[in-house]
């Protein structure tokens, strides 16, 4: 879910136009631990070396091998909870990357290594989180076609959600509604009830959608265009998300990480039915530090230089998230609000409406300060609640997050994944086989 930056002082040209440049322009591997694959490796050097077979050392089958983490199958479309597929109880950790040279003995430290071990159950949490994820994604890939209704596309992805992650009140379930922005929206767009939007062939869609267990989230995105003209566009955002987090790090500056993406994001082009566009970052949406029940934590992630010199800290969560753009790489709150969130920070605030009181309980009690959507509260029987839902937002209770947009007919890639610095490595959470 993007951190927009609409009030802070970022450099923007009114008079700027939407002008084209002259130029032409499974989650399967992951089942076998990452130490049965270097065993298999070196079996391979040791096997080139002795030029010859060896019956008696014959390596057994992947099926064969014993797999403590191993999950088992999950069924067509996806029914099982994630629980149920860890036998051990144990999820599978996400792409570890290790820290640049300044912090690479925390990699052998012995002090670092105990502070996660008194960490792995808030790990494992997250885990089962990027596990879900990751499934879903896979699953919705495999049946997204031009011609889906919006509004079934998002109730689908998410009752899955519910089903895997055996959604239980506010200890796991959904932590934010799925964004499935189009075009020139960026970022913060899902269907109301009664929407009638259909996913077009030259759609380019941002499939931003989160889970958590035990408030432990994981925010994670990716775009879908079934035009193939957009590669370009998507692997931009793609190679710039990819960048960011391999800048990232302990004692990191945040503008650091915008600079390098920046860099890589602009060095692409895409051209569009025969046009061909400057790929910009969008320079006022950011990704963000992530807190328990709390998506945006307090730290923006630029994606373009020049932002703040905060320094990224151990033990804390990232959502590394780029926005590509054909228009004018700055966006604006446009179009009908969908999304809503309590304040994190609200304290008692007395209300007079007797609705927005009830509507408020509503909001505490399944939400809290998750984001929701109005089909959210539709799903749980709440009705006229649309003037109490504005009472809440004016007494500052409940922040609103309209759709945010660039020009009309730009066109906005978007990837994201959540990381983690943990003491001795960095670990991308939400990673798998296809992004």
């Amino acid at each position: 879910m993007a951190e927009v930056n609409l009030n802070k002082n970022v450099p923007f040209e009114e008079n700027e136009t939407l002008e084209p440049i002259n130029g032409n322009g499974n989650r399967e591997a992951a089942e076998q631990s990452k130490i049965l694959q270097n065993d298999e490796d070196d079996d391979k050097d040791i096997a080139k070396k002795k030029k010859k077979k060896s019956k008696s050392k014959k390596k057994k089958a992947p099926q064969e091998q014993t797999n403590p983490q191993s999950m088992q199958a999950q069924t067509d479309p996806p029914s099982i909870p994630v629980v149920d597929l860890f036998p051990s109880g144990e999820f599978l950790e996400g792409e570890i990357q290790q820290y640049k040279d300044d912090n690479l003995w925390r990699s052998t430290s012995e002090e670092k290594r105990e502070l996660e071990r008194v960490e792995k159950p808030m790990y494992n949490s997250v885990r089962r989180a990027a596990e879900v994820h990751r499934q879903v994604r896979k699953y919705i890939k495999g049946i997204l076609r031009p011609g889906m209704l919006m509004t079934d596309l998002c109730e689908t992805l998410e009752n899955t959600v519910r089903k895997l992650i055996s959604e239980n009140g506010l200890e796991a379930g959904i932590a934010f509604p799925t964004g499935c922005s189009l075009n020139w929206v960026a970022a913060h767009w899902t269907p109301n009830t009664g929407d009638k939007t259909v996913l077009q062939y030259d759609d380019v869609m941002k499939l931003d959608f989160g889970t958590h267990v035990d408030g432990c989230i994981v925010d994670c995105a990716f775009t879908v265009a079934f035009n193939p003209m957009f590669d370009p566009l998507l692997e931009a955002s793609r190679e710039a998300t990819n960048m960011g987090i391999k800048e990232s790090g302990i004692d990191v500056r945040l503008c650091d990480v915008g600079a390098a993406i920046q860099e890589v994001m602009e060095s692409y082009e895409v051209e569009i039915n025969g046009k061909v566009y400057q790929v910009k970052s969008i320079r006022n949406l950011n990704g963000h530090s992530i807190g328990r029940y709390q998506i945006h934590a307090g730290k923006s992630v630029p994606i373009v230089k020049g932002g703040e010199q905060t320094k990224m800290e151990e033990g804390e969560f990232f959502a590394i998230e780029t926005f590509a753009s054909t228009g004018k790489g700055y966006v604006r709150e446009d179009l009908e609000c969908s999304h809503y969130m309590k304040n994190f920070e609200v304290g008692h605030i007395p209300l007079r409406m007797p609705r927005a009181k009830q509507l408020l309980a509503t909001i505490n009690k399944n939400f809290s300060t998750l984001a929701f959507c109005r089909r959210y509260l539709d799903r749980l029987g709440e009705t006229k609640y649309l003037m109490a839902l504005k009472n809440l937002c004016d007494a500052g209770i409940v922040q609103p997050y309209p759709p945010l947009c660039d020009v009309k007919g730009s066109y906005v890639s978007q990837f994201e994944h959540t990381i983690l610095l943990r003491p001795t490595c960095k670990e991308v959470i939400s990673r798998g086989d296809d992004y």
